[in-house]
């Protein structure tokens, strides 16, 4: 601990007796310094011990010293040494009454102890704890590197709690709490992740503090320091304790940080070495080799190559930005502020990377991930939370598109085509699979198409592809014509005929006229296009024509 002035009066080389202020002697003491100024405010910084021996005041004037003692307790002084046998034999009344009514300590000071010894016991006491404190943080840093060592970030958190008298979080490049100590610790610390994702927005490394007496957040003092090299912050570490730092504490947890940041920091050449790997890997699966590629995947892995598997394939598109409106009931995040929220710089690849990575990370499951020139192909565990987390970023984009559109400008955001599940024989065909949806999500201007969607659905929805619909228009265009100039109804005879299957008066029921009217009609409708309605190729390019310009007409 720092020296108070309790410390101070049980010296025993000091001798010194205290007047007034008995109850606010645990204050600590930063310095001791004398000043015989009648207004020595202007050189205080606080926490100090003043001593004086009162040469230039008029220490009996009751409202000299009320105003003098008020000034020193206003400017932080936490306590007045008078020495008495100099000036005063002994500290006049007016000064004891003024210092008692301000609460401030008075500490009388004999002729025998010269303010040079008080300094000195001030200043040995200050290096003495100081040196505990880098003592103490020294221990504190071989404890939490043991941790590390043997626990991991989990044993370290713990560690670093228990010596902070606090707790400790830990959040990945996502911003979601990936580990916490105590338990209790992972509710505290996901109420915070607002003020996490604003910290990641600032290039690494970075801090800040949440919460605090005297804020609405009153429960604790949270410091909040991003961990990382570069310009994207990899992971964000929370401790939370009742008050400030000290300074063995702050020893902890800057230790912790550079731990933490060597456990989440891989080296660039690793880094580059796993994605080779991984992209063999992936070459080995789609060239139908998948025990070669076991053998080259090793544990890197894990059962990620024994177990139904989802191919997922991304692209970037460039869509119109979205402005929320302002009366919008909450707000949706854009894939550019997504992205950034990764930390990727706008890259929405990158983030979806990040997002997919650490999800499967929070849930022990293996992932991998092959940058393929533009496009990005995860291989990830069937009903895992790689793939949910893939899902639920489509998602936020998709809800963003429910804003305003503005023509100021486009950015770019990720369109996903995911495979069915399958196992590694396969992977080939769960490929194509995912290029598949892949493109229909492009021309239906999704984020996130599933194969099985496609498979299970109905190929009605592929007629808004802008081809098909010049296609059909360009096919029925002389019918909605004919129709125009009130000579007939050709368009909707054609359609009640073909829906009937070319039963004639199940048709003609329906138009509510003669078969032989319809019989007619339809005749005009093969002179029109020039097609016979026997043709079953005809029928059917005429019956998605109609789907495709419904809406339309």
């Amino acid at each position: 601990m720092p020296p108070t002035l309790a410390s101070l009066v049980q010296h025993s080389a000091l001798k010194l007796t205290v007047r007034a202020g008995e109850d606010r002697l645990d204050v600590p003491v930063r310095w001791a310094h004398v000043s015989e100024l009648a207004d020595p405010v202007p050189y205080m910084e606080g926490g100090e011990l003043l001593l004086i021996t009162a040469l230039k005041l008029d220490a009996e004037d009751p409202e000299a010293m009320r105003r003098y003692v008020k000034r020193l307790a206003g400017a932080g002084v936490v306590g007045l040494g008078f020495a008495v046998g100099v000036n005063y034999e002994e500290i006049p009344t007016a000064l004891v009454d003024a210092a008692r009514d301000e609460g401030l300590p008075l500490l009388e000071v004999p002729r025998r102890t010269p303010f040079l010894a008080i300094s000195k016991a001030v200043s040995a006491a200050i290096a003495a704890d100081q040196y505990r404190s880098v003592t103490a943080g020294f221990a504190a840093q071989r404890e939490l590197t043991r941790q590390a060592l043997t626990d991991g970030p989990e044993g370290l958190l713990a560690a670093l709690a228990s010596q902070l008298d606090g707790w400790a979080a830990l959040y990945d490049a996502s911003g979601a709490v990936a580990a916490a100590a105590p338990e209790w610790a992972v509710r505290r610390a996901a109420r915070i992740t607002a003020d996490v994702e604003r910290l990641r927005d600032r290039p690494a490394p970075a801090s800040s503090v949440v919460g605090g007496p005297g804020t609405p957040d009153d429960d604790d003092r949270v410091e909040l320091h991003s961990l990382g090299t570069g310009r994207r912050p990899r992971a964000t570490l929370a401790v939370g304790t009742a008050s400030a730092l000290g300074t063995a504490q702050r020893y902890a947890v800057q230790s912790a940080i550079a731990l933490l940041t060597l456990t989440s920091e891989r080296s660039r050449s690793l880094h580059a070495a796993e994605q080779r790997i991984g992209a063999s890997v992936l070459r080995m699966l789609l060239a139908g080799e998948p025990e070669h590629a076991r053998t080259v995947a090793g544990d890197l892995y894990g059962g990620l190559l024994d177990a139904p598997f989802r191919v997922l394939v991304a692209e970037t598109v460039a869509v119109p930005s979205v402005r929320i409106p302002v009366a919008a009931p909450a707000r949706v995040p854009s894939a550019a502020a997504l992205a950034a929220a990764a930390g990727t710089n706008g890259d929405p690849l990158g983030a979806l990377t990040d997002i997919v990575e650490s999800a499967a990370a929070r849930s022990g499951e293996a992932v991998l991930v092959v940058p393929e020139g533009e496009r990005l192909v995860v291989l990830a565990a069937d009903g895992g939370a790689a793939v949910a987390a893939c899902g639920e970023y489509a998602t936020a984009l998709e809800a963003a598109r429910t804003g305003e559109r503005t023509n100021a400008g486009h950015e770019d955001e990720p369109v996903v085509g995911v495979s069915a599940p399958v196992g590694p024989i396969a992977a080939a065909a769960a490929y194509k699979q995912a290029e598949q949806a892949l493109s229909v999500a492009r021309r239906r201007g999704r984020l996130c198409v599933e194969h099985e969607q496609l498979a299970s659905g109905s190929v009605l929805p592929l007629l808004a592809d802008d081809a098909v619909k010049a296609f059909a228009g360009g096919l029925l265009g002389p019918l909605y014509e004919h129709d125009a100039t009130g000579r007939g109804d050709l368009v909707a005879s054609l359609r009640a005929w073909l829906s009937r299957h070319g039963q004639w008066d199940a048709a003609a029921a329906d138009l509510g006229v003669h078969r032989h009217t319809l019989r007619y009609r339809m005749r005009r409708v093969e002179e029109i296009l020039g097609r016979s309605l026997d043709d079953p190729d005809a029928r059917m390019e005429l019956w998605l024509a109609l789907k495709a310009t419904s809406a339309e007409h």
